[in-house]
């Protein structure tokens, strides 16, 4: 089906899959990460600066 090239373009096909899983999953446990980063902080008391913009708005 591929021809003498089919080696190559399987290999291709491998090669880019297995970058975009890797990317995929890195971007999942980087925004766990994140998360967990920003529960801690607000935990600590530390918000952001638009929660307290719209507070104020509020008020």
């Amino acid at each position: 089906m591929f021809g003498n090239y089919a080696g190559f373009i399987i290999a291709s096909y491998g090669v880019t899959a297995a970058t975009i899983l890797v990317l995929i999953l890195w971007v999942m446990l980087d925004g766990h990460k994140q998360t967990k980063i920003l529960a801690q902080l607000h935990e600590r008391g530390i918000h952001r600066r638009s929660e307290r913009a719209k507070a104020a708005s509020n008020s």
